[in-house]
């Protein structure tokens, strides 16, 4: 009799193992399907970023390109140049430099510490990658004749030094709108709109004002987008397992995470 109800309570433990196994299995396969898809993009996007720069490599100055620039800067307008200066002008110098610094010292303010860690480690990585891929590409920048150029830039062309910069700033407030905050409150929709703008609009910018040729936009838009997806990546993970956490911000995430449809895990 003992051995008899031994029997039925391993069974018992073992039908509810493959219980938790089957149910586990159906709650990460969606997640994993997406991040294989993720993979496969992010795959593609490397792939055509080395194309991409081999090409502009063996062939600096090509009739795509030229095409291209002109096209952008066939009506031209005193309204049009001065939105597109004014889009352009935060990436020049260190004004984005500041703007990096400051956004992690307001997001560290309000306790959301591994955010402005991230912020700040992101845009770094994204300058310094961008620095050795202009020297190994070597592309020198569009010169008048040609096509105009409107705002001299020092430095080699690819890839985009702004788009890439933008991508790491602009692009990561985008997704923190996102993530970390609910509802159709102004400033959640003000932050959305304009970092939006920003990492859309900075490459048509960078064309017309004739600093970049269209495949030094193109290049950055493709490698900091997959250096902006890693980065979110490796951001969820350590916020899943807390790091850097205050008290207070893992109560405000717990709110969050309660009325937003997606988990960090």
């Amino acid at each position: 009799m003992p051995e008899d109800i031994q029997q039925a309570h391993m069974q018992t433990v073992v039908e509810d193992a493959k219980q938790e196994g089957e149910t586990s299995r159906q709650r990460w396969y969606p997640l994993s399907r997406g991040a294989r898809l993720l993979f496969m993009v992010y795959t593609l996007f490397l792939v055509l970023f080395g194309i991409l720069a081999w090409w502009v490599h063996v062939l600096p100055v090509n009739p795509i390109d030229v095409w291209i620039t002109q096209e952008f800067q066939e009506n031209p307008s005193p309204w049009l140049h001065m939105t597109m200066t004014a889009i352009s002008y935060p990436g020049s110098s260190y004004f984005l430099s500041l703007l990096v610094l400051l956004a992690a010292v307001i997001f560290w303010a309000v306790d959301f510490r591994l955010e402005a860690v991230v912020l700040v480690a992101q845009y770094a990585v994204s300058d310094g990658l961008n620095t050795v891929l202009k020297i190994l590409v070597a592309r020198p920048r569009p010169t008048e004749g040609p096509v105009e150029v409107f705002q001299q830039a020092a430095g080699a062309s690819f890839p985009s030094g702004h788009v890439m910069g933008y991508l790491a700033f602009w692009g990561l407030l985008f997704c923190f709108g996102i993530m970390l905050f609910t509802g159709k409150h102004w400033q959640r929709i003000l932050l959305l709109v304009v970092s939006a703008l920003f990492v859309g609009l900075v490459g048509p910018s960078r064309i017309y004002l004739g600093d970049h040729w269209a495949t030094d936009v193109l290049g950055a838009y493709l490698i900091g987008g997959v250096l902006l997806g890693i980065t979110l990546w490796v951001y969820l993970r350590l916020k899943q397992r807390g790091v850097l956490e205050t008290t207070r911000a893992k109560k405000r995430t717990q709110r969050s995470l309660s009325r937003h449809s997606f988990h960090w895990k």
